[in-house]
């Protein structure tokens, strides 16, 4: 028999264990075991080994030989002799067995035996098919349905219809459906269309139509050549929201204390309409434990009171489909009461009943009626009992199971303790529960009897079935529920029993057999498992595939390693059967396996330790019956980067030049790179630092350049690191003692290294230390290295004080010591002294084993256990391996055992996530370590079967919803669960023409929980939502789209708020529509306050309508600024708002000073005392210079002014003017000197031809010409009326 395979690189990469097979099963001619898709019974065939399926299907030539055959009497000899070769010989090794002779012919070779044990591995189900696209694309494949509507399907009459339905294939699937289990023609409908490459069905009523004309039982058929799947029954349903029937309702009149009963009857809606109760004004009704909401909408009052007829009561029916509410008339109250004054004092009264004169009563039933009920749920659906009592005072509720507690984990109490809630009924929760009413006056019971059902559930859901010619195999289809589901196989679409006589497939019961699997069975098969509560249906293709080997992998690769690491050639490949794979090296020799080499299941070949001579080409070659192929990978051995010259730890003082040194050695095919890091940071290298490939060159060494250096040399493939430490020494003053003014340096390496008192498990080490360079010695540190695991690896041993140059070393069994010594000050380390003599201690079995032992799964169908391997120090002898045992846990079966060389093993063919006790035991050559502890690891996981049911959602406000659902089957998750998921998309906006982003997003609910809550949405937007079961492979199928509507919320504030002053009495505000509405926008609130400095005004308050993006404000004053607040309003309030202010006047910083100093009494006090010195002080001054301005010219005033008199010997000039005034335009100085003025009126304006000059002393030179008196008195006039000289001194 052949069988498809697909070996990928990812696979696993440790040793797996197979079972062996019982050779009775092949000499009777039956597979070993009924779950097993290979026949192990083979024959061989000289050069080719072929999987037998029966003595029919062998090559003539191998009958012929097998009829020669003189000392073998059957096939079934032959086929038990194979079998005795692959036979496990004990625990965790094969031995070589007898082999098969054949008429005394040639036996075969050993490749002949690994693909045997390959066939032995491969007792899965059905493989899938390799992701390469060639190979997808090429491989024939029957239709799969992939997406389509949910059973249920209700759709809103406002929208066109919309029916999934795809599916996959290979040729690409057609598709056709049924309505009412007739024949849909889609031609001959207009409003019907079919999307391109699609079965999903499109019904649009843009043009008319009623939605109504389409309801009924839809059904899909992907078809192709292969054969036909099947989608579910699609039962379409418009949703429906029928009006209120109109009706008067009269006022309810009761008894205060009496119970009361309002009913709500809705009109019935699909879905059913979600009810609740408000008053006419829309104001919700306070629920408490007297007056409650019961589950089928009425309101209930165990007793009333008179405060209940301050409102009246409307039932509210929301629609979720058309997003409407139905409200009923009104019920209005009338209270009769004995105590007509409704004194809201007596509401918090400790016995409010007897306060206000109403007679106590013991309780009784208002739902359900009677002292007994019963009531069926269906398994996985939510229970909900519900008990609600009257009496005076109000009745507590309580819940009980007979014969039993209630599911904590499940139970919830809801309503007031009025409802019990069990969640994910399983048939455990059936059985009778009862509620006990009561209060002071009595207690009274119901006892409900609970019946759990269940719809059909899977538990072996049939999976496509992938197989070689003349393969066996199975569809299994298991379902349960209660009552128990029937079964029914149908092929095609069509009944198994109406279908063509198959003689190779067999049916049995839930399980369709098929043998000696042809080309011609392809087909598709259906299974629907029904009862009265609904039904399963599952489709599982049957593909025979016959494919030669063919290499997944690129050609010709090149993979470059170091020295001495271990590597793995990866040679994924596909055929149908499995081929055989072999190594080999530069095209000669035979198969690559053992010692230094391992061949995985998938092909890999691993190298485990890499040497020089490993270097050359690699060729993998995979064999079938249908041909071989083969690929080749050239390895490339390079040498590894060492750093054989390291920086050191250096000690500088500040402004010096520092060297660090880091010379490398590496492979010169490899482009080498050197970089630094400084403190575990990338290196800036400035203008202070040069880089070179063997240093890096500090110059004027600053504090900043202390800490450590590292330098990195690496390659493409590998890299090596080096750090010193650089301490920089700041400037210090001049010593006070000599010893203080010698250099600190660091202490010179011990020498002498000697070792004595030679023990078992221990000697002593000595060594004389080296100068300490003026820094005493603090520390030694002793290191040692082992030359079998890490030879030239020095690892720490033990730290000792600075005073000891002898100590005493615990040594490890086994291990060739070698020691040096290390002396550290407090400036640094110095360099390790030589190496000592080597010491080697005996051996000894370990005495501990392998820590972290784990067993996880990376493929669902096995376990890989990991453990941390040993160092030299504990291996304590030659030889180290490890014993790993497994064995199922719970299962008391006997231990699986397997010796490992390695630190890590695969056990295969496991079950999905099943928990396994594991244990890893040291070994070496001088025996076992303890006895190792027991550690729990699990099998693979495999993706969850099935999806979270019963998702229900309950919108919170307009940006959350709180999620409920029933939990998954423990079974069924397949893996430890991580998670329940959440995926949900914003599907449009409730406003029309506004674009929204479909992307998915998702909320994580860890743990094992049945509830949660999503936030963060849009408000005022539709919403699709699907949930998933999420375990360590990840997410399982997904649940069944859930859509809901979140309602109005507040919306975004204003884009663009822009704030201009185009002058000083009008501001200009401008603003853009907000980004995220959320609703339905009625306007805008502007609210702005003036302020100046601190002080702040009274705020204002404007409304704009919600089309309106502009406003122009009058300023109050100039001075002011304002600060505007801008929000955007729904019916649900005001949303964020942005907040702007008008721009600063240039003369801001004056005003607020103005504003904060000013107006204070000191300030202006001061500034007015200031002023009056001020003035006093002017006044002074220009009295001064009046009198001291005058010009001595009194000697000679009677002697008249000429043009040609001449001047003076000490400059003077002899006035005619009696009146001795100042000269026009001038300014009498406090020392009688006259100054030029900064003005235009200068002094030689008066004179002819602008000649006029000062002498030294400062008086006037040159010729004054002589004006008419009339002139003369004119200028004088006009000088004194301007000058304020002139005025001061006539004051003075």
């Amino acid at each position: 028999m052949r069988r498809l395979a697909a070996r990928g690189a990812a696979g696993d990469a440790g040793e797996v264990a197979a079972p062996a097979a019982d050779s009775t099963d092949c000499a009777r001619g039956r597979h070993p075991s009924p779950r097993r898709l290979i026949d192990l019974c083979a024959i061989w065939d000289p050069g080719v080994f072929l999987p037998a399926v029966g003595w029919k299907r062998a090559s003539g030539f191998a009958r012929r030989r097998l009829n020669e055959a003189e000392t073998l009497n059957s096939v079934r000899e032959a086929q038990l002799e194979l079998l005795e070769a692959a036979r496990p010989r004990g625990p965790g090794s094969r031995e070589r067995g007898p082999v098969l002779r054949m008429a005394r012919q040639q036996q075969p070779p050993p490749w002949v035996h690994a693909a045997f044990l390959l066939c032995l591995l491969s007792l899965s189900g059905a493989i899938e098919i390799p992701m390469d696209p060639s190979i997808q694309n090429e491989l024939s494949q029957p239709p799969t349905i992939t997406k389509q509507s949910v059973k249920d399907h209700i759709v809103d009459p406002r929208d066109n219809i919309l029916i999934e339905c795809e599916a996959k294939g290979n040729p690409a699937p057609s598709f056709h459906w049924t309505r009412n289990s007739r024949f849909f023609n889609i031609a001959k409908d207009p409003r019907v269309s079919m999307r391109r490459r699609s079965g999903t069905l499109v019904i649009d009523f843009r043009s008319g139509g009623r939605p109504e004309e389409y309801e009924g039982e839809y059904q899909c058929f992907a078809r192709n050549k292969f054969g036909t799947a099947l989608s579910n029954r699609i039962r379409l349903q418009v949703s429906k929201s029928p009006l209120w029937p109109k009706e008067n309702l009269d006022p309810v009149v009761v008894q205060e204390g009496a119970p009361l009963t309002l009913q709500c009857n809705p009109p019935p809606g699909l879905p059913s309409p979600v009810i609740f109760w408000m008053s006419s004004s829309m104001e919700p009704i306070t629920q408490d434990k007297r007056v409650s909401q019961g589950h089928n909408g009425d309101l209930y009052f165990s007793n009333v009171m008179l405060q209940d007829m301050q409102t009246d009561y409307s039932c509210n029916a929301r629609f979720h489909f058309t997003h409407t509410i139905q409200q009923k008339n009104a019920f209005t109250l009338k209270v009769l009461t004995n105590n007509p004054y409704n004194d809201s004092s007596l509401r918090n009264h400790p016995d409010i009943y007897s306060a206000r004169g109403v007679a106590e009563r013991t309780p009784s039933f208002m739902y359900p009626q009677g002292t007994a009920s019963s009531q069926m749920v269906l398994r996985g659906m939510d229970l909900v009992l519900e008990c609600i009592a009257s009496g005076v005072p109000t009745p507590d509720i309580a819940w009980y199971k007979k014969g039993g507690d209630l599911p904590s984990d499940k139970a919830k109490f809801e309503n007031f303790n009025k409802a019990l809630r069990i969640t994910n009924v399983s048939e455990e929760d059936s059985g009778e529960y009862f509620c006990l009413a009561s209060n002071k006056m009595g207690s009274i019971r119901h006892t409900i009897s609970v019946r759990v059902k269940a719809a059909p559930y899977w538990l072996d859901e049939p999976k496509n079935l992938i197989l070689a010619p003349g393969e066996d195999g199975r569809l299994v289809c298991r379902a349960n529920g209660n009552p128990k589901p029937t079964v029914q196989w149908m092929v095609n679409g069509e009944p198994l029993q109406s279908a063509p006589p198959n003689p190779n497939r067999e049916v049995a019961g839930d399980t369709i057999i098929f043998r000696d699997t042809q080309i011609s069975s392809r087909a598709v098969y259906q299974c629907n498992t029904s009862n009265e509560h609904g039904y399963l249906l599952a489709n599982a293709f049957v593909s025979v595939l016959d494919v030669p080997p063919r290499m997944l992998s690129p050609r010709n690769q090149l993979i470059r390693v170091i020295l001495y690491n271990r590597t793995r050639l990866d040679c994924p490949f596909f055929g149908s059967p499995i081929p055989t794979l072999r190594w080999f090296k530069n095209g000669q020799g035979s198969n690559l396996d053992g010692g230094n080499y391992h061949v995985y299941e998938n092909g890999s070949l691993e190298i485990k330790m890499i040497r020089k001579e490993d270097q050359g080409i690699y060729t993998c070659v995979a064999t079938n019956i249908l041909g071989k192929a083969e690929n080749q990978v050239r390895l490339e051995v390079k040498d590894p980067t060492r750093i054989y010259r390291m920086p050191e730890d250096q000690v500088a003082k500040r402004g010096t030049t520092v060297q660090l040194e880091c010379r490398v050695k590496h492979d010169p095919s490899l482009k080498l790179t050197v970089s630094w890091l400084k403190d575990d940071e990338p290196l800036y290298i400035g203008n202070r630092m040069k880089k070179e490939d063997d240093s890096l060159t500090i110059f004027g060494v600053a504090e900043r350049d202390q800490g450590s250096y590292t330098c990195v040399a690496s390659t493409e493939l590998d890299q090596d690191l080096a750090k010193a430490y650089l301490t920089v020494l700041a400037d210090q003053a001049t010593p006070t003692n000599r010893l203080a003014a010698l250099p600190k340096g660091r202490p010179d390496r011990p020498r002498d290294l000697e070792l004595t008192d030679l023990a078992e498990r221990s000697v002593r080490l000595t060594w004389i230390p080296g100068d300490d360079n003026n820094s005493p010695i603090t520390d030694y540190v002793v290191q040692f290295e082992e030359d079998q695991f890490q030879p030239g690896v020095w690892h720490d041993h033990s730290k000792f004080p600075g005073s000891v140059n002898s100590a005493v070393l615990q040594l490890s069994p086994y291990v060739n010591y070698q020691f040096r010594v290390i002396a550290i000050n407090e400036v640094g380390s110095s360099h390790p002294s030589l190496p000592s003599e080597r010491y080697r201690t005996s051996g000894a079995p370990p005495e501990s084993n392998p820590a972290d032992v784990k067993g996880e799964g990376t493929r669902k169908n096995n376990m890989e256990i990991t453990w941390t391997p040993m160092n030299a120090t504990s291996a304590f002898g030659p030889n180290l391996r490890y014993i790993v045992k497994w064995r199922r846990r719970e299962t008391r079966e006997t231990w699986n055992n397997v010796t490992v060389w390695g630190s890590r093993y695969v056990v295969g063919q496991t079950p999905v996530y099943v928990p396994y006790e594991i244990r890893v035991q040291a070994e070496n050559d001088f025996g076992k370590g303890p006895e190792p502890d027991t550690v729990i690891g699990y099998s693979g996981e495999d993706y969850p079967r099935a999806a979270p049911t019963d998702v229900k959602i309950r919108v919170l406000n307009s940006t959350a919803i709180s999620l409920q659902w029933n939990r998954v089957y423990p079974d069924t998750v397949q893996g430890q669960l991580r998670e329940y998921r959440a995926y949900y998309w914003r599907e449009s906006s409730l406003l029309k023409n506004l674009w929204v982003s479909q992307k998915r997003q998702q909320a994580s609910f860890p743990g094992d929980r049945p509830r949660g809550v999503v936030s963060r949405l849009f408000p005022y937007s539709n919403y699709k939502l699907e949930m998933v079961v999420v375990n360590g492979r990840g997410d399982g199928p997904r649940s069944e789209t859930k859509e809901f509507t979140t309602p109005e919320g507040v919306p975004s504030a204003p884009r663009r708020f822009r704030v201009r002053q185009p002058n000083l009495e009008t501001i200009n505000l401008e603003w853009d529509h907000p980004e995220h509405p959320n609703g339905i926008l009625i306007g805008y609130t502007l609210k702005y306050v003036a302020f100046n400095g601190t002080k702040l005004g009274k705020q204002i308050v404007e409304n704009f309508s919600p089309n309106q993006t502009k406003f122009t404000m009058q300023r109050a004053d100039p001075v002011s600024r304002y600060r505007f607040t801008l929000s955007a309003r729904t019916q649900v309030g005001s949303g964020e708002a942005a907040t702007e202010e008008s721009p600063a006047p240039p003369n801001e910083a004056y005003t607020n000073n103005q504003a904060d100093i000013a107006t204070q009494g000191w300030f202006i006090g001061l500034m007015c005392a200031i002023a009056l010195l001020v003035l006093i002080l002017l006044i002074v001054c220009f009295i001064k210079r009046s009198r001291g301005g005058k010009y001595p010219v009194r000697e000679k005033k009677d002697v008249p002014l000429g043009p040609e008199d001449p001047k003076e010997e000490d400059g003077s000039f002899d006035y005619s003017d009696e009146d001795n005034k100042p000269l026009q335009g001038s300014q009498t100085s406090l020392d009688g000197t006259i100054k030029q003025q900064e003005s235009d009126d200068s002094l030689v304006d008066y004179g002819e031809g602008g000649e006029g000059q000062f002498n030294e002393d400062g008086s006037f030179i040159g010729q004054y010409t002589v004006k008419k008196d009339k002139e003369e008195t004119e200028g004088n006039e006009s000088s004194e009326a301007t000058s304020p000289v002139n005025a001061i001194y006539s004051l003075a």
